[in-house]
């Protein structure tokens, strides 16, 4: 419970200063009147204070937010109920939610007197251009008595989020090649390994392998039989995120870090449209061992709305951590600053011979460079129309090379580059399959 002195507005503490001290010289100098006068002025924020009931209210808040997670840009609804549940009424308040300022301007309203067991519903929007969790809340109560001599602030300490995904486009309808081993449809399926009862025979149709061809069934039947898998090999998929913080430059929307995350983020919806297995390789999901559990594409989302650049991160554990993924055949898909040649040296070496690792090499200089940046992001794309994927641009970084000589494919983006537009340089030479029908 706060003071008496501190709950008094500076009008308050002036009428009880000015109160004793009149009402001191009333008595010393023997005037009645003027001894009543500084008496009432003592007595009216003394009464103020009696008045002004200093306990929290037993006030029960829920929020809903609609919808649930937000994408950039999109406006949200926030109902917040206020239930009374206290054995006694309360007064009025003006209250004011706490809001991330990346959210808008804090709603400010009046909260109305509610009776023991009564509610009440108010509703305000949020919106934020950039990705990650916000807390709403706690809710502060103000009042003040009609004359102005105290002010006092509650906290009701009830709490809630707003998510916020990263930004997403579309990467077109190619689908994504996966790696020569461990890939659906790009391997012979080991059946003497499982044996007969894990294969199924159906009729030969356009477009099968004849490598699946069942003869004795064909033999026995006189039509192509095929063998069928009950448990085919998934197209596995790693997205691996740079997060070491001294190493992404820039503000705002465009930085490197914002940039990744919402390659990542475009990348992830597309290989799961394409009936990848994605994991997510990150500082948190390594801290938290959730690496090795593939993820569906909303808890990846979230996953990546929620991540921040980390002091402590290192690629070199990434990389590490990536290694027993590659010994598989799995598609790696990194989103990397090009700061530290040596780091890129180790994750450059976790690609084994006949799998395939595609990198967004972000450029810090087109990141930190303002005018700069974007003549070097017209010139890659020159690069890219003239067909050599941004080769030249390519070598001019020495750490980038790195990756390219150990089978890496890449492209070097800067803030001005489009993601769609990378996803095609990258995918350009021998990425893409096809189209589906």
């Amino acid at each position: 419970m706060r003071s008496p002195w501190k709950v008094l507005t500076a009008r308050g503490r002036a009428f009880v200063v000015l109160g004793a001290v009149v009402a001191v010289a009333g008595v010393l100098l023997g005037y009645e009147d003027v001894t009543r006068i500084g008496l009432v002025l003592l007595a009216l924020p003394l009464l103020a204070l009696l008045l002004v009931p200093r306990r929290t209210p037993k006030v029960r808040v829920l929020r809903e937010v609609e919808p649930v997670r937000l994408s950039a840009e999109e406006r949200g609804t926030v109902t917040a109920r206020f239930t009374n549940v206290g054995r006694r009424s309360t007064p009025v308040y003006l209250a004011e939610e706490r809001l991330d300022p990346q959210l808008g301007e804090r709603p400010r309203f009046v909260l109305p007197r509610l009776v023991p067991g009564e509610g009440k519903r108010l509703r305000y929007t949020v919106r934020s251009r950039h990705r990650g969790a916000y807390h709403l809340g706690p809710v502060l109560l103000r009042q003040r008595d009609p004359f102005g001599l105290t002010f006092l602030t509650l906290q009701l300490s009830s709490t809630a989020e707003v998510l916020v995904l990263p930004r997403l486009h579309l990467l077109g309808e190619g689908r994504v090649r996966g790696t020569s081993r461990g890939s659906e449809g790009e391997m012979p399926q080991m059946v003497a390994l499982h044996g007969e009862d894990d294969v199924s025979i159906r009729n030969w149709r356009q477009g099968d392998e004849l490598r699946r061809v069942h003869w004795p069934a064909t033999a026995h039947r006189g039509e192509l039989m095929v063998r069928q898998e009950d448990r085919p090999a998934r197209r596995r998929a790693l997205l691996l995120l740079d997060s070491r913080d001294g190493a992404h430059p820039g503000s705002g929307v465009r930085t490197s870090y914002e940039w990744a995350v919402s390659a990542l983020a475009s990348v992830a919806r597309h290989l799961v449209a394409d009936g990848f297995v994605v994991h997510l390789l990150t500082d948190t999901t390594l801290r938290e061992g959730t690496t090795d559990h593939p993820v569906d594409l909303d808890v990846a989302l979230t996953a990546l709305a929620r991540v921040q650049p980390d002091q402590e991160a290192r690629l070199d554990r990434l990389a590490a951590a990536a290694a027993p993924f590659t010994t598989g055949g799995v598609l790696v898909i990194a989103a990397v600053v090009a700061d530290d040649e040596e780091s890129l040296r180790t994750l450059a070496a976790i690609r084994q011979p006949g799998s395939r690792a595609l990198a967004f090499v972000l450029d810090p200089e087109r990141f930190g460079g303002g005018a700069r940046s974007r003549r070097s992001d017209r010139e890659a794309a020159r690069e890219g129309d003239r067909g050599d994927g941004g080769t030249a641009r390519h070598r001019e970084l020495a750490p980038t090379a790195v990756l390219a000589d150990a089978g890496w494919q890449s492209v070097v983006v800067g803030p001005h580059t489009e993601i769609p537009q990378a996803w095609a340089s990258l995918t350009a030479t021998g990425g893409l399959v096809g189209t589906p029908r």
